[in-house]
């Protein structure tokens, strides 16, 4: 059955050609022979090793859902409506409520405020109402198996391994999400140890089941990020008529001179920087960012996410809607897109930061440049049109 389970695996696994999936060529028990003296030498015992990996075998499932990362699976106006929804603004606004005492003490602690916070909850587990079912030593061995983004996987599960063995919660109520991150607010297991912490003082560090814990623990995971209290994430604005495409970045007071307004009436912070946006190019909303979008993108390297949280906290601390449409027709384009277009803009003679498919604001700069040469409004937003025209070949 097990060899018959993970030639299952390496097929999926060539199907779906996941980011770094490596041809695997050893039977998953051999896999788990070569994983134990890893383990050994980070202080893991026989003992709690076999317990881990005891019934363990690789799941297909996994490898399928390395291919559905719901952000690049609809337009970006969808996916960020959909997320910030006003029913769950609704359902946050109770939970503010319901743990008001708790949101008080985590503000004065970690000077983080309670939106962003309920916004991270609400969009990564509906604020504790979707239930992880995923056995996270399953899930975290499977891509380890399958050397997806190796060596990640495999330093994830031997980190997982120790948080069980050090008691903060058994083998059995150890659950995760298909790709290993955990508990309320979804920590993978080496941001666990990293920044969890027993904010109820009950002894034990439980992010899946004690709220108290999962609050804490995220905001002191935005806290060691550099999170300013007070700064807005960033906020829609209106470009005025005649406006240079190609200045993304400048001081708050810079770019009122150049007639960017708060789409909102409000006005913009008196002091500060921020960074010109565009996610679905010109012709849809613009957004000023600050250092506390960086801080979201820490939590999750998606420009759609960071955004959706940062609108649902908005929305829960009586801010507006987005006023400008989205485009209908905006679909962000597909990881290996993105590698390819790193890559020709890097043969093109332009620094690219990596080549992971991250469309970070330094790239965004490098694709101004190459828009104004084709004559396209340099908002920024690569299309499948400008790929076209720069010659990108997506393998």
């Amino acid at each position: 059955m097990l060899s018959r389970i993970a030639a299952l695996v390496f097929a999926l696994a060539f199907m779906y050609a996941p980011a770094h999936a490596q041809e695997v060529n050893q039977p998953f028990a051999a896999f788990v022979t070569e994983l134990w003296p890893d383990a050994k030498a980070k202080g893991i015992t026989r003992t709690n090793f076999d317990l881990a990996m005891r019934g363990v075998t690789p799941d297909p499932r996994v490898i399928a859902a390395t291919k559905r990362q719901p952000e690049y699976g609809k337009p970006v106006g969808d996916y960020i409506n959909a997320l910030a929804s006003k029913g769950r603004a609704e359902r946050g606004l109770r939970k503010a409520q319901e743990w008001a005492k708790v949101f008080d003490s985590v503000e004065k602690k970690f000077a983080v405020e309670r939106w962003v916070l309920l916004a991270l909850w609400g969009m990564e587990t509906d604020y504790g109402a979707a239930r992880d079912k995923w056995d996270v030593f399953r899930s975290l061995s499977t891509l380890a198996y399958v050397r997806y983004r190796h060596p990640y996987f495999r330093n994830e599960l031997i980190v997982a391994m120790g948080i069980m063995q050090n008691g903060h919660i058994t083998r059995d109520k150890m659950v995760s999400s298909w790709a290993g991150a955990m508990g309320q607010t979804q920590f993978m297991p080496s941001n666990f140890v990293d920044y969890a912490i027993d904010f109820s003082g009950d002894g034990r560090t439980d992010i899946w089941t004690n709220v108290t814990d999962a609050l804490g623990s995220t905001a002191n995971y935005l806290q060691k990020w550099k999170w300013k209290h007070g700064l807005p994430w960033g906020f829609e604005v209106t470009i005025p008529k005649d406006f240079d495409y190609m200045r993304s970045r400048g001081t708050f007071a810079e770019w009122h001179t150049l007639g960017l307004r708060r789409a909102d009436g409000k006005a913009l912070p008196p002091a500060g920087q921020g960074r010109l946006f565009f996610p679905s190019g010109a012709t849809g909303p613009a957004f000023l960012v600050t250092a506390n979008y960086d801080v979201l993108m820490e939590y999750n390297n998606s420009d759609a996410y960071a955004i959706a949280v940062g609108h649902l906290a908005d929305r829960m601390n009586g801010g507006a809607p987005i006023k400008a449409a989205w485009p209908a027709d905006d679909r962000p384009l597909a990881r290996e897109a993105r590698v390819a277009l790193q890559k020709k803009l890097s043969a093109l003679g332009y620094k690219v930061n990596e080549f992971e498919g991250h469309v970070d604001f330094d790239l965004r700069d490098n694709i101004r440049a190459e828009q104004k040469k084709f004559g396209m409004v340099p908002d920024g937003n690569p299309t499948s049109a400008f790929l076209e025209r720069l010659g990108v070949k997506v393998p």
